[in-house]
């Protein structure tokens, strides 16, 4: 893969940001989370008057092989029909994209099921959805790779040029399973504390859940390597995103992380660059 370089954020202009912030008409720290966002907002900018510029949406879906497990009580045309959801404009995401004046982008990174032509649909499709991790390696090292680098093109294409801030989603059943195996294998937490009911499973089903992931992340205790484990337990769309996030920091722009499936895309350009780069993202 190859290296993004992420400029690090100065700290320089954060006594006069402070000495900004403290002297409007408010007691000191009145504002709470919003001073702190305030904060970080002008040390990613490097500037006194930070401004939000032509905030873009960038969604990617698709499917995973893990569901042949029984992870998820939903069928994979589900991924297909949520796709054409925010195609039509009925999603959450668009009523928040609409509210807000967004620019929502939706790309299919590997959806296995038929998507219609002559929408608004970016066609990034890798494959028919990933590998069953449980028996083999989501993706190839090859195909991991490939949406890495279209993650990182169509954040470079997308967006206006103007664009400063953009955020991150996806779309795909079995994607919880993913992101949780990518989680515990990043940051050594417990399966348990990674995995949860998804999309509605009960207590029986979140069991056959983390045994699922357990048993996978044991199949394949030897990987270590970050991008080795993106790609055993990835989905296309988590490593087109982490592509995306990627050359978003190298472009400087605030970049909003929401959710398990971004910290799990986020935790892989940890394992691979220091911590305070981590900075320019915002956390939900």
């Amino acid at each position: 893969m190859r290296k993004y370089l992420i400029p690090p954020v100065s700290s320089k202009m954060e006594v006069d940001l402070k000495k900004k912030i403290d002297g409007k008409t408010k007691p000191p720290g009145s504002l709470g989370r919003l001073e702190t966002l305030a904060l970080q907002c002008g040390k990613i900018q490097n500037s006194l008057n930070p401004e939000l510029v032509n905030p873009t949406i960038l969604v990617f879906a698709g499917d995973h092989g893990i569901t042949e497990e029984g992870v998820s009580p939903y069928p994979q045309e589900v991924t297909a029909q949520m796709v054409i959801n925010f195609l039509n404009g009925g999603a959450a995401i668009n009523v928040f994209c609409r509210q807000n004046n967004i620019s929502l982008h939706v790309v299919d990174a590997g959806v296995k099921t038929d998507l219609p032509e002559g929408t608004e649909l970016i066609n990034a499709n890798i494959g028919r959805g990933t590998k069953n991790f449980c028996k083999e390696a989501a993706m190839s090292l090859g195909e991991c790779e490939r949406a890495i680098e279209k993650g990182a093109e169509l954040s470079r294409t997308v967006p206006v040029s103007t664009c400063n801030v953009i955020g991150f989603g996806e779309m795909g059943i079995g994607n919880t399973s993913s992101a949780a195996a990518l989680t515990q294998r990043f940051t050594g937490i417990p399966v348990e504390d990674c995995v949860g009911k998804g999309t509605g499973l009960d207590d029986s089903g979140l069991e056959h859940k983390q045994n699922a992931i357990r048993q996978a992340l044991v199949k394949h205790a030897k990987i270590k390597e970050p991008q080795a484990v993106l790609s055993t337990f990835g989905g296309f769309e988590i490593a087109m995103m982490v592509g995306a996030i990627l050359e978003s920091a190298v472009l400087k722009r605030i970049i909003l992380i929401d959710g398990i499936y971004c910290i799990s895309g986020i935790s892989f350009g940890l394992k691979n660059r220091s911590r305070n780069k981590a900075i320019r993202c915002f956390y939900s």
